[in-house]
């Protein structure tokens, strides 16, 4: 299946998954209107967490120089630059600790009680755990945003290669967050290669045990 402009309908799922690409060239005349990029976003944060806690923190960078900078620390790759949209997913190491009870407020009462003060417990004194649970956070609200974006016949690129430290200094990343990967969007400038080689499930999967 390939790329379908914004105007062309959505894709189901399967055809999302299907024909979603890491693409890398980006077309840097091109914008997602703003309310298509709010409503992806809107959806998105319905991705699942541990305990409800939605640890994830997306930075949409839009300035341009701070892109660049970016763009600096990033290899020189130019969707950073040039996609439309480019986020990083940051994880809040600490959101567990932070008003745990608003992450349940619509829950009946009993639940709450239940919940609630269960958070603190599992994760007071773990710091592996919160920081893993977070990068698990990242994937999913990634894997998220790409195929929505791809339902909307638009294209990303999930990105790690670039300086960690240099990208948490520019953003002024707060000491209880650490960053678990960037995502570019946009419209493809040209189309990508074919897929460059795919495992036959059988090699993939295990059952029950190895």
């Amino acid at each position: 299946m390939g790329n379908l402009s914004a105007e062309a309908g959505l894709q189901t799922v399967t055809g999302a998954m299907q024909a979603r690409r890491a693409v890398k060239a980006f077309d840097p005349e091109f914008t997602i209107p703003e309310q298509e990029v709010r409503d992806l976003l809107e959806t998105a944060i319905l991705s699942p967490t541990a305990f409800n806690i939605q640890n994830w923190r997306l930075v949409r960078v839009t300035d341009a120089d701070l892109r660049g900078r970016i763009r600096a620390v990033a290899w020189d790759q130019a969707q950073v630059t040039d996609a439309s949209e480019l986020f990083v997913l940051c994880a809040d190491l600490r959101a567990w600790d932070k008003e745990p009870e608003r992450y349940w407020v619509d829950a009946p009462q009993e639940v709450q009680d239940l919940i609630v003060p269960n958070i603190r417990k599992y994760y007071d004194g773990r710091p592996d755990v919160a920081r893993d649970e977070g990068m698990r956070s990242c994937g999913m609200i990634a894997q998220s945003l790409m195929l929505l974006a791809q339902e909307r016949g638009y294209d990303t690129c999930p990105m790690d290669g670039f300086d960690f430290e240099a990208v948490s200094e520019l953003i002024n990343l707060p000491e209880d967050h650490a960053i678990s990967m960037m995502v570019a969007m946009g419209r493809r400038a040209k189309e990508p290669f074919a897929k460059p080689g795919q495992l036959p499930l059988d090699e993939v999967l295990v059952q029950n045990r190895f």
